[in-house]
């Protein structure tokens, strides 16, 4: 009763099919007090930011991919002489290019898979830590970063240290060691 002399305000919301878009301007222009949000341009907006910061992130991500893949070439240039040694031992002792090239590739394998899971890892804290503390989302833990990450890894490992030292069995081993004497 105290408050029956005040003015109110009421809110109610309604759906309004994107055909029938008229109605609502005809109704602002009949009562001005009136206020229409038009709640899908909102969504669609947000939804246009969410996609840019998605355009961000994997820009960030393939940047990085780029980055790590630069990394492993100078790895493979820093261990190179040693590896050349080390195939041109392995065939004079008998060992075989397709031997050599599976324990090469084997290696990068697990190299690359250590790496995948290791980022799938933290990707996953990372989308905890922000769905936790930033979003305040219950946050459903999943395995399918691991499993991304860590086959994402195997490939790009296995491929970028394969190109980095195939030419390695391509030489004969006489000719490796007399260059590296």
């Amino acid at each position: 009763g105290m408050l029956e002399n005040f003015p109110a305000s009421y809110i109610t919301s309604f759906y309004l099919p994107p055909s029938d878009l008229e109605f609502a301007n005809r109704i602002v222009a009949a009562f001005p007090n009136f206020t229409v949000i038009d709640v899908a341009a909102v969504v669609a907006q947000v939804r246009g930011m969410v996609e840019k910061l998605v355009a961000a992130v994997q820009f960030v991500f393939g940047f990085a991919v780029v980055a790590g893949v630069v990394v492993l070439f100078g790895a493979l240039q820093a261990t190179h002489d040693e590896r050349e040694k080390e195939l041109a031992i392995l065939r004079t002792l008998g060992a075989r290019n397709v031997q050599l090239r599976s324990a090469l590739l084997a290696e990068f394998a697990v190299l690359g898979l250590v790496a995948g899971v290791l980022a799938g890892a933290g990707a996953t804290g990372i989308g905890w830590a922000l769905g936790h503390f930033v979003f305040k989302l219950p946050y459903v833990p999943s395995l399918l970063p691991m499993g991304v990450g860590a086959l994402a890894g195997v490939l790009v490992v296995t491929l970028a240290g394969w190109v980095g030292t195939r030419h390695l069995l391509a030489q004969p081993p006489l000719v490796s060691l007399r260059a590296l004497n």
